[in-house]
């Protein structure tokens, strides 16, 4: 059975007028359900995890900063959004979601977060509405419990997974992966194990050609027996935060790529969602309820 985690917090209250769509949280596993794609019992509610795993991946005064809402100003900033108890309990149960989403993923195959892909985390500061970096965590925590040794992160979403590039810059036990617009934010970018920055504009042919004959040789020369897969649809043509120009049916495509390379080789996956910021809030949902039937139909 497909396990996604989800829980109300993620739908967190922002002002008004603030351009990232939190509704989205909320939208889609109500359309997950209305259409039969997911039943009720595919989702599971995480909880606040245990703070030796986040600290595996982020530094102590950082994370206390955190919980104790004493970030710098200015850093405070750079995260995004208006700092509060309840926006940092709903990043830790977003981590746990991962991290419970990594064991049912070994049991089945596949699972998801219904959020998550906060790759702009880095291990000391917070970047771009991330604060915890969910994926990172979720790496460490499978090495801590020795599930899983060699770790290969795919990062999609249109913004280079900075945070996790750095996070794992000196560690060969976790490769990163991110194919990303060249000309989008992080305007100053890190260096992954593999990056592909394309030019603003590349469509679905390039796109899929690219992703089609990288992914079997990264898979080849990495050999990993885990696979985050951070799914952003901000590659959208009609994305107003990304450079790129692919269809509904070219990311749903994109989707497949990945998914079936994991089942085909029997690499166990986690899905966290990323990004999306399209103007019509029902084409984000129709992107990432794409992922969602897209795994259902390959692994189940």
């Amino acid at each position: 059975m497909l396990k996604i985690a989800c829980h109300p917090i993620y739908k967190h209250h922002l002002p008004d007028g603030h351009r990232f769509p939190m509704a989205k949280y909320d939208l889609l596993p109500q359309q997950l359900l209305y259409e039969g794609t997911c039943q009720k019992e595919n989702f599971f509610e995480p909880e606040i995890p245990n703070d030796k795993y986040i600290l595996a991946v982020h530094d102590a005064e950082y994370y206390y900063d955190l919980l104790n809402i004493k970030i710098d100003p200015k850093a405070a900033r750079k995260i995004g959004f208006p700092l509060s108890e309840d926006l940092v309990e709903r990043e830790r149960i977003i981590a746990d979601g991962t991290m419970k989403a990594c064991d049912y993923a070994l049991i089945h195959g596949v699972a998801m977060n219904i959020a998550g892909g906060t790759h702009h985390a880095y291990s000391d500061h917070g970047e771009a509405f991330c604060m915890l970096n969910d994926q990172a965590i979720g790496a460490r925590y499978l090495q801590a419990k020795k599930l899983a040794m060699q770790i290969l992160i795919v990062d999609l979403d249109v913004h280079q997974g900075n945070g996790t590039a750095e996070i794992f810059q000196n560690d060969t036990s976790v490769f990163t992966f991110s194919m990303h617009g060249k000309s989008n934010y992080p305007f100053k970018k890190e260096v992954s194990d593999l990056d592909i920055a394309l030019e603003t504009g590349t469509q679905d042919e390039t796109y899929l050609a690219l992703l089609k004959k990288t992914l079997p040789e990264l898979i080849e020369k990495v050999q990993p027996n885990f696979i985050f897969y951070l799914s952003g649809v901000d590659v959208l043509a009609s994305d107003k935060l990304g450079t790129l120009a692919l269809s509904l049916e070219a990311c749903k495509k994109r989707d497949e790529i990945v998914l079936q390379a994991c089942f085909d080789h029997k690499i166990p996956v986690q899905c966290s969602m990323g990004g999306g910021y399209s103007p019509d809030i029902k084409i984000i949902i129709e992107a990432h309820a794409n992922t969602f039937r897209m795994t259902q139909r390959i692994f189940f």
